[in-house]
Parts: structure tokens; sequence; C-alpha cells
């Protein structure tokens, strides 16, 4: 019978002599508690597939103009088009106009690498070195595209190829 009151008594004892948290320590622990709980507030982000920009978009919105073009592997058609002063995407059905980032790398023709709207941003990310010329007037390079939401969720991101010309 001692001994059940042996275990309970032990454990009695040890929480009697625990300190209180430093003020530091409980700051601490409290800007965990708050990071947590803004954490699982915040909705996870919607994946988004981007439309395809065909040539009756480029002529209804006269979307010509020099600049770098992205399309997804496995298919041929942009998704995206960066260029000196704007950038587009149809997302939706709907065109979305982007203002280039001026402070972000600096692509082919005058295209900028990040281009941002008042519900998405979108930077592209072209690999190092030449490409490869396809026709007179461009080159294509090695490329990635990624699509963020206004509060900066990822939520479309792929490999292709961007096409630069004029």
């Amino acid at each position: 019978m001692r001994a059940i009151w042996v275990l309970p008594l032990a454990l009695a004892a040890a929480g009697c002599d625990s300190k209180e948290p430093s003020a530091r320590e409980q700051a601490l622990r409290d800007e965990a508690d708050v990071a947590a709980v803004k954490a699982a507030q915040e909705a996870p982000p919607v994946p988004v597939t981007p439309d395809k920009i065909l040539y009756p978009d480029i002529e209804k919105y006269d979307l010509y103009g020099a600049g770098c073009n992205f399309a997804p592997d496995g298919s041929m058609a942009a998704i995206a088009l960066a260029q000196p002063g704007h950038g587009y995407m149809k997302i939706d059905g709907k065109l979305e106009g982007f203002a280039p980032d001026a402070g972000s790398s600096d692509l082919p023709l005058g295209a900028k690498g990040k281009y941002t709207a008042a519900a998405w941003s979108f930077m592209l990310d072209i690999g190092e070195g030449e490409g490869e010329q396809d026709g007179i007037e461009t080159v294509n390079f090695p490329a990635r595209l990624i699509l963020r939401n206004d509060r900066d969720q990822i939520v479309y991101e792929a490999s292709g190829v961007a096409q630069c010309g004029s």
C-alpha cells in the first residue's frame, strides 16, 4: 500500500521545486505561442493553373513587343509574358496586368525577373548561360516560373522554356 503513494508524492514534491520561468523565457514562450496561433489562422494557398495566352488574346489586348514568354514543359503556349514595361498572365480566364519590379534581375530585351499586381506576383528565373537560337529573332532558355498570391504564398510553379525575342 505504501508503494502506491510513493510515486504520486515524489511527483508532487518535484512540482513544488520548479521555478517560475524568467521574464526572457516567458517572453520567448509567449512569442512562440503567438506565432503558432497566427500560423493556424492563415489559410493554405489555393493552387492556380494559369490559362494559355493565345494569339487572339495577343491581338485583342495588343500584347506585341520584345520580351520573354514562358511556356511550361510539355506545352508550346505561353502562360506568362514578361516585357520591359508590363507583364501578363491569364488567370481564371482573365488577363492580369503586372508591373515590373525595378529592383529585380534583368532578363533579355529589357524584361525583368519579377512582376507584381494587386493580388499576384510572378517571378521568371532564366537559367544561366546562353540560350538556344530558335528562329531569326528568338532565343530559348531553360526557365522556371513561380506565381504567388497576395499573401506571398506559392500557388503555381513550373519549369519550362522562356522564349525571348522581338
